[in-house]
């Protein structure tokens, strides 16, 4: 047996078809109403957004974004293994199972074979997860293909594109950064929008980082303008060993807090704010008394927490600064919570 003939052909994956021969993703051969009056669209009832992951990843394009080596990967096989499975997505959010696609576009079979092992831990593979290590860029004739698969998965409910510069295509003649940006994301909008189902692309962020997490991913802001969803990983210190940035138009913006098990290769959501588990232990013991007792004066705070009063001075006052803590009435309240102002 060959290497070709294990792994398989060249082509970008292969679905047994279950019905009639799927036809290609033309959404511009579909006469879609696209303007009503003011009363009419108020009266009209629409159904809530189809989640993959409830809070994170909805219909429409998602793009995650983090530097090498964050682990990006690992997070998105393993949503994916959530996602096709149901089950539990990061040990603690409850999914709803279904089909889905992955393109592991840096990945061999044998790697990945290696990596679903250590993060199934024994679990059977669900055969509702189809793996392809080789697709054609979305202009050039990959959406079709991921059109096919959708016409033949109805229920799919996820696809993921691992990384989204390997399937953006060449950008046409003349165009700006922010346009071929905008226009490279625009080809998988189609597809998701069309059926209604999480696409994830995997995308990198820039070496330098900033203050505001969109502006840390890297290209132009055509590609966060266009995606439904921008995520992005970042490494942490304290407790955590990442944190999750979430924006977009149906996903409250957010942050959570990760942690990596790198035996099971799996990322787990902790609970409480992420700035529970990024700071110092002090930082955090101070926070949560605070956050349970708004007002507290550091006195108090000592006294609740068993905490040195003159470290608890200190660091409520570095806090404030840092502006994780405000002053108020003589204690200290949480920013945006029990009166506080940021």
């Amino acid at each position: 047996m060959t290497q070709n003939d294990h792994y398989g052909t060249n082509a970008p994956f292969q679905v047994q078809p279950t019905g009639p021969e799927p036809h290609p993703l033309q959404p511009a051969q579909q006469r879609i109403r696209t303007a009503w009056t003011a009363d009419e669209l108020m009266s009209m009832e629409f159904p809530e957004p189809k989640w993959a992951v409830p809070g994170l990843l909805s219909e429409g394009v998602n793009l995650l974004a983090g530097p090498p080596k964050v682990g990006k990967s690992w997070l998105s096989l393993g949503l994916a293994l959530s996602v096709a499975a149901g089950g539990q997505a990061m040990d603690s959010v409850p999914v709803e199972g279904g089909p889905v696609l992955y393109l592991a576009l840096e990945d061999t079979p044998r790697r990945l074979q290696t990596r679903m092992r250590k993060v199934l831990g024994g679990d059977p593979a669900p055969s509702t997860l189809t793996l392809a290590t080789s697709c054609p860029p979305l202009p050039q004739g990959g959406a079709e293909q991921i059109a096919q698969w959708c016409d033949r998965n109805p229920e799919a409910r996820m696809i993921v594109i691992d990384v989204f510069a390997k399937m953006r295509g060449t950008s046409a003649p003349g165009s700006s950064a922010y346009d071929a940006d905008y226009a490279a994301v625009g080809h998988a909008k189609r597809i998701a929008d069309y059926y209604g189902i999480a696409m994830v692309l995997v995308h990198h962020v820039r070496k330098a980082g900033s203050d505001d997490f969109l502006a840390e991913v890297s290209g132009t802001n055509g590609l966060a303008g266009a995606a439904d969803a921008t995520l992005v990983l970042k490494r942490s210190r304290g407790q955590a060993d990442g944190v999750l940035h979430v924006t977009g138009r149906d996903v409250d913006e957010a942050e959570y807090a990760l942690r990596f098990y790198a035996e099971a290769g799996a990322w787990q959501l902790l609970e409480g704010p992420a700035a529970d588990h990024t700071i110092s232990d002090s930082r955090a013991t101070i926070l949560r008394y605070v956050r349970e007792n708004p007002g507290a004066a550091p006195k108090q705070i000592a006294e609740g927490t068993g905490l040195v009063s003159a470290l608890v001075r200190q660091t409520c006052s570095r806090m404030a600064k840092d502006v994780q803590l405000i002053r108020k009435d003589g204690g200290y309240v949480v920013p945006s919570e029990n009166g506080g102002q940021g």
